[in-house]
């Protein structure tokens, strides 16, 4: 990263093949169901699990 937006810290990448991110394909995950139109129905499947106060789905 050559210039910082926010308050995101620097990333620091190595080529060695460890610490290997295993949250990697999330964000295309999470994106998928969002332009599918799924996440209305994923969140009301959580409902029975949401705290009362929560302001995010569980899991």
């Amino acid at each position: 990263m050559k210039k910082r937006i926010g308050s995101y810290p620097h990333a620091h990448v190595e080529g060695g093949g460890r610490g290997i991110v295993s949250q990697a394909g999330a964000v295309l995950l999470v994106e998928t169901v969002r332009k599918a139109g799924l996440h209305g129905a994923i969140s009301a499947a959580l409902a029975p699990w949401r705290k009362a106060r929560a302001v995010h789905d569980p899991g």
